[in-house]
């Protein structure tokens, strides 16, 4: 079976995905792309021989369309998402699943309502190779039992997250998401600050405890100017271990040689995308969905929410997400 995609946002991430899909998945197709610019749209669909759609319902709901990708701005997420749930198709929603804890654990509630798993999150971190090498050292005790966790998570500019929160929901949230996968535990507690005291604070450096007793520490920086840089070392009882290094451009910021990077995201996780996309376009002409679920966006939401306020008010929030309904075990 060759899964037919219909691609919703046309923007970095959607053209994106759709050109993965058209170049390196060979179980899926892109049939149908939508965004409010139909020019950008057109620009998108042309080259992979689709179609575009004048609104995101009419894509939804084509006989032709077997699966979505939700990749348009986060606001509409929660929406087009439950619009999938109600047509009974999968879909891979980029992160965030939406903009607040409530609306995320409505998709949760809509689709237990329906049985069976359809929305996957795009925390594609989890298919990128040095993470799940990462994950597979811990599991192998190689560094004894984990303790502590640093992450960094640099961006060369960014233009969607403009607002303190923003920063959290849209950027820190793969750090929520992926360090609890990483050690099998939820975070109890959280306590985002910042050295920036007015405008946009940015960076932000988060502490997080977890039920196992570790600690983490992210630091997020969305305007850092020299590259896209993304760092984790655990910290074990009998030794470390950290994402193993990648080939990138060496960058220098006023005449300083800096670490190798990235110049952005997408050519940072390219093989973490393709990989994300192959499995999904698998699992959906398997008739299942088994990747990051609605579950875990809900969780990393209500992580999220706990972190903003505590970056308002300056104390630590705890995180109480409640237990994990059977559909996600």
């Amino acid at each position: 079976m060759t899964v037919r995609v219909g691609v919703i946002g046309a923007g970095a991430m959607g053209a994106g995905h759709a050109t993965t899909i058209a170049t390196s998945v060979p179980g899926a197709r892109v049939v149908a792309i939508h965004d409010p610019d139909p020019g950008r749209a057109t620009a998108v669909a042309g080259p992979l021989e689709a179609r575009t759609t004048p609104t995101a319902p009419d894509l939804i709901g084509a006989d032709d369309v077997d699966a979505v990708i939700v990749a348009s701005p986060d606001f509409t997420h929660a929406d087009l998402v439950l619009a999938c749930l109600a047509a009974g198709k999968p879909v891979l929603c980029e992160k965030p699943l939406a903009e607040t804890a409530a609306d995320a654990r409505k998709i949760v509630e809509a689709e237990l309502a329906t049985g069976r798993r359809l929305v996957q999150v795009g925390f594609m971190r989890r298919y990128d190779p040095g993470y799940v090498e990462l994950k597979n050292v811990l599991a192998a005790g190689v560094p004894g039992e984990p303790l502590i966790v640093h992450n960094v998570h640099r961006n060369p500019v960014n233009h969607t997250s403009v607002s303190d929160a923003q920063i959290v929901i849209g950027s820190m949230i793969h750090e929520l998401d992926v360090v609890p996968w990483l050690l099998d535990s939820e975070v109890t507690t959280i306590r985002i600050e910042s050295p920036r005291a007015s405008g946009l604070r940015d960076p932000q450096l988060a502490w997080l405890h977890l039920a196992s007793g570790a600690m983490a520490t992210i630091e997020v920086f969305v305007n850092a100017g020299y590259g896209y840089d993304v760092r984790c070392e655990i910290v074990g009882s009998r030794g470390t271990a950290r994402l193993p290094a990648r080939p990138g451009v060496v960058t220098h910021t006023n005449g300083v040689a800096g670490t190798p990077v990235r110049g952005d995201f997408v050519a940072h996780f390219a093989d973490a995308y393709r990989a994300e996309l192959t499995h999904w376009a698998a699992a959906v002409a398997a008739g299942t969905t088994d990747g990051p679920s609605a579950w875990d966006g809900y969780v990393a939401n209500a992580v999220a929410e706990a972190g903003v306020a505590s970056l308002a008010g300056g104390r630590t929030e705890p995180v109480a997400a409640g237990d994990r309904p059977g559909l996600y075990r």
